[in-house]
């Protein structure tokens, strides 16, 4: 009878256990494994498993966890997954008339991996605040868009919506104005603003710890503007008068109005004193001012007269109306001097090596492309990565070109949680091929993850 009771207890102890549930599974929203992901920071490639719940990633291990339950499981099979991109230089303009066509290309940047843009001043400031906000709900496909909103200038500006100041009290209206708005940043421009109210302009903003950044009127120095806070500087014209031996006296001829900003230029590239631009980029870097190059651009622009766009590719995703904004620059391109051409060619020769000599000096780039509205043929999306390839071109090795993007991009708008960590947004690009072998493997996209959520990329 002993035996019996044994033999039950026994049994009834192993049902028992065999009855004992299994461990909930952890639930994830994408789960994306065998991936080979890209250190923007060191260049060190690890294979991994990455975790996101929310848009963020949650968790990251070498091997796949055995015990989980997941929305979308992604095997990306050794594909190389790195942060997303950022275009630091584009522009929402146009006016009414070209509100849909700006709006389309939200979907443009995701097609090229661009998950966040610096709107670099425009018109249509309400119309992106509000895109921005549906994107960051998952209510529309686009990129993080951080924006200046209007640009800074003197009365009568160039461009359409922007804030012109004349006083103390006018840049006190039109800061304020910023920051109801919500700005990310302030863009001042220079088509008619004035040397007192320029530096102004960066030193108010500098008491309310307001980001700047722009161009720079040629009756101002580079030091000066370093020296009131300027934070980041758009383009290399303003750089280039800084290494110049002669800046002091060509500065007073633009003042008194003997010399223009055109004009200037054969006289800077002449007078440029490699003593002088050594102490300019070590002020740079001393104050933590970043420069912008827009190479791109500058190419396009500089053989407008030779290359025939007319059967680009992209054209056929852009209105009629947006492509008429280009016909400016394109007839002042053909209609130009033998001598303005061949000038504007040598500069950007010249403007590629300024790049190179910044970046060996340790001065903080950020790449941007000038798309938008009036730039001729710098479409958003392609721009940027033909950006990076003329950093490349520069001297600059692909790793180094991707840290101009996000990395640096995001430390120069002071935003945190940048690059593949856990607690850090999931803004990712999924590419087939190492970019770090050859920067023109940035475009060999299979998916963009914004927010978490993917968009699977396939060619028009």
């Amino acid at each position: 009878m002993r035996a019996l009771y044994k033999m039950t207890l026994i049994t009834t102890l192993c049902m028992c256990i065999g009855c004992k549930k299994e461990s909930p599974k952890e639930p994830f929203d994408l789960v994306i494994s065998n991936a080979n992901i890209i250190d923007i920071e060191s260049g060190d490639i690890t294979k991994q498993t990455l975790y996101i719940n929310k848009g963020v990633i949650v968790e990251t291990t070498p091997e796949m966890k055995s015990n989980y339950i997941a929305l979308k499981h992604m095997n990306v099979k050794g594909n190389y997954v790195v942060p997303g991109f950022w275009d630091n230089h584009v522009h929402f303009r146009g006016g009414e008339q070209l509100i849909s066509q700006n709006e389309k290309f939200l979907e443009q940047y995701i097609k090229y991996g661009i998950t966040t843009v610096r709107d670099a001043g425009g018109d249509l400031t309400p119309q992106v605040q509000q895109w921005n906000q549906e994107i960051q709900n998952n209510h529309r496909m686009g990129p993080t868009i951080y924006t200046s909103g209007p640009k800074l200038d003197g009365p009568n500006a160039r461009w359409e919506g922007s804030l012109p100041v004349d006083s103390q009290e006018s840049i006190t209206n039109a800061l304020d104005s910023l920051q109801s708005l919500n700005t990310d940043y302030v863009k001042i421009y220079d088509s008619t603003l004035s040397r007192k109210q320029y530096l102004d302009i960066i030193k108010t903003a500098e008491t309310r710890d307001m980001i700047t950044s722009g161009h720079m009127p040629f009756t101002v120095e580079l030091q000066e503007a370093i020296d009131a806070g300027l934070d980041n500087i758009e383009h290399l014209y303003y750089v280039l008068k800084g290494c110049s031996s002669q800046e002091a006296e060509i500065t007073q001829q633009i003042i008194d109005g003997t010399l223009g900003f055109w004009g200037s230029m054969e006289q800077l590239i002449a007078t440029y004193d490699e003593t002088t631009a050594q102490q300019t980029f070590a002020r740079l870097k001393a104050s933590n001012t970043f420069v912008t190059p827009t190479l791109h651009i500058g190419d396009v622009l500089s053989y407008l007269d030779e290359v025939d766009h007319s059967q680009d590719a992209y054209l056929s995703h852009l209105e009629d109306a947006f492509i008429k904004t280009y016909e400016g620059r394109n007839k002042r391109a053909i209609n130009a001097s033998a001598k303005a051409k061949k000038d504007r060619k040598e500069l950007q020769i010249f403007f590629i090596q300024l790049t190179k000599s910044l970046h060996d000096a340790g001065v903080q780039l950020l790449a941007g492309s000038d798309c938008g509205a009036f730039n001729s043929y710098t479409y958003p999306g392609p721009s940027l990565h033909k950006e990076l390839e003329q950093l490349v071109e520069a001297g600059l090795t692909p790793l180094q070109a991707l840290q101009t993007s996000g990395y640096n991009g995001s430390q120069f708008l002071q935003k945190e949680g940048y690059g593949i960590a856990i607690g850090n947004k999931a803004d990712l690009v999924i590419l087939e091929k190492n970019p770090l072998e050859n920067i023109r493997n940035t475009q060999s996209i299979r998916h963009t993850i914004k927010n978490g959520v993917v968009y699977t990329i396939s060619e028009d």
